[in-house]
């Protein structure tokens, strides 16, 4: 099957009414989170993950990740209305998104950001298509020390890349590892970490884990910081929707930047949305000339992060698809998802579930349009959403939370866990410990050890296949090289410490 005929048939797909619908609500749900400041599309695709159990892989996987780039577009109605990131990845459009609402442009500010999101957003489907066609194609050749070596080298780059503390990132990565051995060996049947909770057997459930760490935590932070700051929500009348033609002057050359700074930093583990967004800052900044007018104003500033971030997102999927290994936390989720629904995403993929593949990527077209319409018309509608007062949401939430985690296997334990997880979830955020990489380490930690033991079965034990093997070879050497430039900077982060307490 072609490109082209595969696409035809991804629409024929997500055109069936009940996928049609799926495809809405996630992408609705999506921007109603990205405008909410608080949850972001990770705690909220981990909260309705459960609701995806009773229907089709197909329409699940599609409401998911209509609910991730969605919530990338309905980041900036808050950035540029309120001056705070609905999204981590919005952050930088407050800069100048604000200003122009204080100028009383907050009209084609939204507009410039609207239809650059549908722009880097469809630009980056088209390159995802095409990139992970012959990426699968590749990976066709892949075995478990092939696998094995990727899986490394995609779990070192999240840590390599991870904000704050390198160290703390390890602890967290190596935690996953830890968590994801719990429960019954598959190969000799032992149980390992059960403690004696027969619950366990089965191993740690990826919904209540992941509803924990992202949900309730987030809510319990968001409760902390609503006692210190309250929303206001700039009151100003948004007119003129439609950018000028001066405005597009201006803003084409950035929204094509942002397409492809966004699509290719979105492939890279780590990288992502809000890597995008800044560096699509900084570049037009750097080459404008009248870089003055960054941070008073300028529509440079709102049109490329925003392309940037929301091109990411279609970047993101490329070594989900093809390979089966996440790029991100968001993504990580999803891979979990595809798990439970009993696909498994990389190469194989485009053949044994052609529906899924090319429906989720046909849904992506069709799902960026339905956002162009959501976000102009309805942007008064949004503006009443922000007025919603805290007290009512976060209780809604977790009431969510409580019934999604418990409807998946209808187990008190479940809810306990969920629980467990959302306190230990609180902590880390207190104590700067990122959620992020101990979730793709426990998603891709079995699957690591999988290979690696298939991979011994295949050598008789001998190590030697992770080196004679060119791509397996490759990636550990990168991997190895990564943590050796890590072990390289805190060596000398601590070298700097030691000198200035001598001098």
């Amino acid at each position: 099957m072609d490109i082209f005929s595969g696409l035809m048939s991804g629409f024929q797909v997500v055109l069936q009414p009940i996928n049609f619908l799926y495809c809405f609500t996630g992408v609705f749900v999506g921007t109603l989170i990205g405008v909410l400041p608080g949850i972001g599309p990770t705690g909220t695709m981990a909260i309705l993950l459960p609701s995806t159990f009773g229907v089709s892989p197909t329409a699940g996987i599609i409401m998911l990740a209509g609910i991730y780039y969605g919530a990338m577009y309905g980041g900036s109605t808050t950035s540029i209305l309120v001056n705070i990131p609905g999204e981590a990845a919005s952050v930088v459009t407050c800069l100048d998104g604000y200003q122009m609402a204080r100028k009383g442009r907050a009209g084609p500010a939204l507009g410039i950001s609207a239809m650059g999101s549908f722009i880097g957003g469809t630009l980056s489907i088209i390159g995802l298509m095409f990139f992970v066609y012959t990426l699968a194609e590749v990976a066709l050749r892949f075995g478990p020390p092939e696998y094995f070596g990727v899986m490394c080298l995609g779990m070192t780059t999240v840590i390599y890349l991870a904000k704050g503390s390198l160290i703390k990132s390890l602890v967290m990565a190596l935690i996953g590892l830890i968590m994801g051995c719990v429960g019954t060996d598959a190969i000799s049947g032992k149980l390992r970490f059960t403690l004696g909770i027969s619950d366990l057997w089965d191993g740690i459930d990826l919904i209540p884990l992941v509803m924990g760490l992202f949900g309730v935590s987030e809510v319990l932070i968001n409760i902390e910081k609503t006692l210190k700051t309250q929303r206001v929500v700039f009151e100003t009348r948004v007119k003129n929707l439609l950018p000028s033609l001066e405005d597009w002057k201006r803003s084409i050359g950035p929204i094509l930047r942002g397409s492809v700074i966004g699509f290719f930093l979105g492939i890279i583990p780590g990288g992502g949305a809000i890597t995008s967004s800044f560096v699509s800052y900084s570049v037009e900044k750097k080459i404008s000339k009248h870089p003055e007018e960054f941070g008073k104003g300028a529509i440079e500033g709102v049109a490329g992060p925003e392309t940037a971030n929301n091109a990411a997102t279609g970047g993101a999927f490329v070594p989900l698809l093809a390979l089966g290994f996440p790029p991100s936390s968001v993504m990580a989720i999803l891979l979990g998802a595809f798990i439970i629904h009993g696909i498994t995403p990389g190469p194989m993929l485009i053949i044994k579930n052609p529906d899924v593949f090319w429906g989720t990527i046909a849904s992506m077209y069709i799902g960026n349009g339905m956002l162009l319409i959501l976000n102009l018309p309805l942007i008064g509608l949004w503006v009443q959403v922000l007025k919603v007062p805290y007290s009512i949401l976060f209780p809604l939430i977790l009431l969510f939370t409580v019934i999604g985690c418990y409807s998946v296997d209808n187990r008190i334990f479940d809810i306990l866990m969920m629980v467990f997880f959302g306190i230990i979830g609180y902590l880390f955020t207190k104590f700067e410990y990122e959620p992020a990489p101990l979730i793709m380490a426990f998603i891709l930690g079995p699957m690591l050890e999988r290979s690696f033991r298939q991979s011994l079965i295949m050598s008789n034990g001998n190590l030697s296949i992770f080196f004679i093997r060119p791509i397996a070879a490759v990636a550990l050497a990168l991997a190895i090289a990564l943590y050796a430039s890590i072990a390289l900077g805190v060596f000398r982060k601590a070298r700097v410490k030691v000198t200035e307490i001598q001098e």
